[in-house]
């Protein structure tokens, strides 16, 4: 995603939550619990899947889960937008730290954790 629409989509939540005076309530604390609340009903809809492969999910779960992503992704933007995180760049940058932590001849096809290999 370009930088231009992250800023597109912090604009909308900003005037999203301007429009209903909530910027009161839109504290770091606050959207970091509402994140995870959202994850979690995220997660809600693969729960007891085999996998949550597209073969598993019928058109309800489809939406559900489009709809779930999207409050992630504004609240995370909103909680980026309230601490100063360019989520851009921290991506690029933890990406770096990924390659170096992870290196691709090391770890392919294993998932252990960086400290257990």
């Amino acid at each position: 995603m370009e930088q231009d629409s992250l800023i597109e989509l912090r604009d909308l939540a900003r005037a999203f939550a301007a429009e209903r005076d909530w910027g009161q309530f839109h504290t770091p604390k606050n959207l970091a619990m509402a994140l995870t609340v959202e994850a979690a009903e995220l997660a809600e809809h693969f729960q007891w899947l085999p996998t949550g492969a597209a073969h598993e999910l019928d058109e309800r779960k489809r939406v559900g889960i489009r709809h779930e992503l999207a409050d992630v992704m504004l609240y995370l933007i909103q909680l980026a937008d309230k601490t100063g995180v360019d989520l851009r760049s921290a991506v690029l940058e933890k990406m770096e730290l990924n390659r170096a932590k992870y290196p691709a001849e090391k770890v392919r096809g294993d998932m252990r954790k960086y400290n257990e290999y």
